[in-house]
């Protein structure tokens, strides 16, 4: 018996696992998340339509209907046993989604029991639900009986199964796909079938048609939920010519008048993917957290239409105002991304624009109808062949019955006496007596006809192009016609519009303009007191044992509180959303995600400068609005040096010219403040340098205002210098020992 370890390579575990992370990455791409161009389908959806086909699960009224439902779980286990050997929830999952017809435009599976719904409920247990084929679907597989496309085995090689559809139905673009694979990713929204046909008619009739001819009747995308598309048209041109763009998509609403000046919105189509019963959890919270003052009450009145009620606080609210706000924080307005990275004929994966899918769809239709004619061709000249001996031995039939009567090997005498085939041979020997009689001779005269007229029209549509692409038009015509805009599925659900230009009202306006006093302690407590509190009175500010205040300042209700921490970033608060001043407060750790000391907490005051500081003596000045922070992460707004911290804010007045700066060494330096950039993020310039220790305070002034500052001693006295030339030096410069009588703490 052979050693296990002489089978071991010896190989870098980089190249191994590269290798092997290759094979994963193209298995993922090509036999699992990208669509074929040629018929849209993954090929998980390919093995669910191929097995529920064999299945004989058909659509209602056609000629191959021999059972109307069956469940799911046949259905899943045939899958996943046969085709697809992953896990059953997942082929489910695929199932389910095919029948939902609120996630495709078009569904490929009729379902019959609990197949989920929009408010986000899953779909019942598969063995519960019950299934069978749309007509859509059986147009996707319809002439698979024919030669048409390319088989292959099943993984375990006892089966067959088709590498692609024929796809008379133009999937990929009627029902959209979305994937990610490894590397790359796809997203293709649903269209109406009535304007895939158009477009592809005008390419089908000139090959040069440009984009802009198809989009004059290819609108967009066409949501299964309906909507309203706001987006502009250049946006919608590009969007079709690179493969990759977005889609601006927003529920549709209206104003139902109740009287006496009353009214509520009533939305009545939903974006797409938008769950509902999450929209609505949203638009209450907002509610609850009084950030749409606006708005009074949410209700769902959905029965099997979708009914939203919204009502105003007030009827002089303007509806479009509120809507506007709404879409501004809720999932009424979403982006539906479009990234057209499909799988061309050859498997290899690639960014298409429309023109490029529609003419691979067409490129396929023109290769089936080619292999289908030919198999239909076959098969007639096969039939000719056997009836052409019929007829021979109908002209000759009594030599015919002389020699199968008395001949030894009667097969061998009829091909020597009349030159047939083998297989008219063995025709004639099978025929039954009844087939002897004339009117049989007429049946056969009348089909070889038939055929000869309709072999000569097969060949005739072979070797002419251009009737190939007159039948191929005349099948988009037909299919128009079953799904137009006149059909109760194939009528457009998605409306595209402008969007309406409407003065948003900020949210600060909304909000009730009241004085508060907020308070953070040293520990990070933060609470915001009614009213303006006078800041001198100590019995006023409590706090917890071992607790101090940190930092105190008026403000309104609608203003911007500020947090700076030590590593550069900064936190937004509304102060209407502080905890109230009745207890300690909460820590703001549970309210941000704060992970350094606390710099300083300030009002956000617009169009004013702030100059930033670090402890190694870098800064810069940072416009107040790029201080402002969406999410509970914080902004980067300075990089400290590693080993130096966020020191000191300072905001600077409007007639500042000089910024004075003093270090721990005791050095004072006085630079020009046109000296110092204003940035939006970054570690800063070089204001002083120190031999030991780092900076320790600066001050931004006028110059010929000078320095002033607080003896020492007992008194208030305060001492002023105006001459400050001594200590007027370049940017990033050392600095002189201050005048006498400066602070001995080196703080302005």
């Amino acid at each position: 018996m052979a050693d296990p370890t002489d089978r071991i390579l010896e190989t870098p575990f980089a190249d191994a696992l590269s290798d092997r992370y290759l094979v994963y990455a193209l298995s993922t791409i090509t036999a699992r998340s990208l669509p074929d161009v040629r018929d849209g389908l993954k090929p998980v959806h390919r093995r669910l339509l191929w097995a529920m086909r064999l299945l004989k699960l058909e659509p209602e009224g056609t000629a191959r209907n021999s059972t109307a439902f069956k469940k799911c779980a046949r259905v899943v286990g045939d899958v996943m046993g046969k085709y697809h050997p992953h896990g059953d929830q997942s082929i489910y999952d695929a199932m389910v989604r095919l029948a939902q017809d609120f996630a495709l435009r078009y569904p490929l599976v009729d379902g019959q029991g609990n197949f989920g719904n929009i408010d986000g409920d899953n779909a019942a247990a598969m063995r519960y639900t019950e299934a069978r084929l749309t007509d859509a679907a059986a147009e996707l597989m319809d002439g698979l009986d024919e030669a048409c496309v390319p088989f292959r085995d099943t993984y375990n090689g006892e089966e067959e199964e088709p590498e692609v559809f024929p796809a008379a139905f133009p999937n990929l673009l009627a029902n959209g796909a979305a994937g990610i694979a490894v590397g790359m990713a796809t997203s293709i929204p649903p269209h109406n079938v009535a304007e895939i046909c158009d477009a592809a008619t005008m390419l089908l009739d000139d090959s040069e048609t440009t984009l802009d001819t198809l989009l004059t009747v290819f609108k967009g995308p066409d949501f299964p939920t309906g909507g309203v598309m706001v987006e502009g048209q250049a946006a919608i041109r590009e969007a079709y010519a690179t493969g990759r763009g977005s889609f601006r998509l927003r529920a549709r609403w209206r104003v139902e008048d109740l009287g006496r000046g009353t009214w509520t919105i009533v939305i009545d189509r939903m974006p797409y993917q938008v769950i509902k019963g999450k929209l609505i959890e949203d638009i209450a919270a907002l509610i609850n957290d009084r950030k749409l003052p606006i708005l009074a009450d949410v209700r769902d009145e959905s029965d099997t239409e979708i009914r939203l009620i919204l009502e105003p606080r007030s009827r002089n609210v303007e509806p479009a105002v509120l809507m506007e706000s709404l879409f501004k924080l809720t999932d009424l307005e979403v982006r539906f991304p479009l990234n057209l990275n499909v799988l061309d004929k050859n498997r290899r994966p690639g960014v298409m624009g429309l023109r490029g899918v529609l003419q691979a769809y067409l490129d396929h239709q023109l290769d089936v109808l080619a292999k289908r004619t030919q198999f239909r061709l076959g098969k007639i000249d096969d039939r000719l062949e056997l009836l052409e001996g019929l007829l021979k031995a109908y002209l000759n039939l009594d030599e015919v019955i002389r020699i199968i009567r008395y001949e030894d090997d009667p097969k061998a005498e009829l091909i020597a006496a009349f030159a047939l085939t083998d297989r008219q041979a063995e025709a004639i020997l099978n025929m039954r007596l009844r087939s002897l009689r004339k009117l049989e001779e007429v049946e056969i005269t009348r089909e070889n006809n038939a055929l000869q007229a309709e072999a000569a029209k097969l060949r005739d549509l072979l070797a002419s192009p251009e009737k190939q692409r007159r039948r191929i038009k005349s099948d988009l015509a037909k299919l128009r016609v079953r799904y137009g805009p006149d059909t109760v599925l194939g009528a457009r659900r998605t409306e595209i519009a402008d969007a309406p230009k409407v003065t948003i009202i900020p949210l600060e306006a909304m909000i009730d303009r009241e004085p508060v006093t907020v308070i953070v302690s040293a520990k990070g407590w933060i609470r915001a007191m009614k009213g303006h509190v006078d800041l001198s009175a100590g019995d006023a500010l409590r706090f917890k044992e071992g607790d101090a205040a940190a930092f105190a300042f008026h403000a309104q209700t609608t203003d911007k509180i500020i947090v700076a921490a030590a590593n550069g970033r900064f936190y937004t608060l509304g102060a209407d959303r502080l905890p109230g001043g009745r207890g300690f407060g909460e820590p703001l750790r549970l309210m941000i995600d704060l992970d350094a000391d606390i710099v300083s907490v300030f009002v956000n005051r617009a169009a004013t400068r702030l100059l930033l500081a670090a402890s190694d003596g870098r800064g810069f000045i940072v416009e107040n609005a790029d201080l402002l922070a969406e999410t509970r992460k914080g902004r980067q707004v300075m990089t400290p040096r590693e080993g130096s911290r966020l020191k000191l804010i300072r905001p600077l007045g409007a007639d500042a010219d000089a910024l004075a700066l003093v270090g721990d060494n005791r050095k004072l330096l006085v630079v020009p403040l046109e000296g110092v950039p204003v940035m939006a993020r970054g570690q800063g310039v070089a204001l002083q340098k120190y031999k030991d220790g780092g900076l320790s305070d600066a001050l931004p002034f006028r110059r010929v205002d000078g320095l002033s500052w607080t003896m020492g001693g007992a008194g208030t006295r305060t001492r002023s210098e105006t001459d400050l030339t001594a200590w007027i030096g370049a940017r990033g410069s050392v600095g002189r020992t201050p005048p006498l009588g400066f602070p001995r703490d080196n703080k302005f």
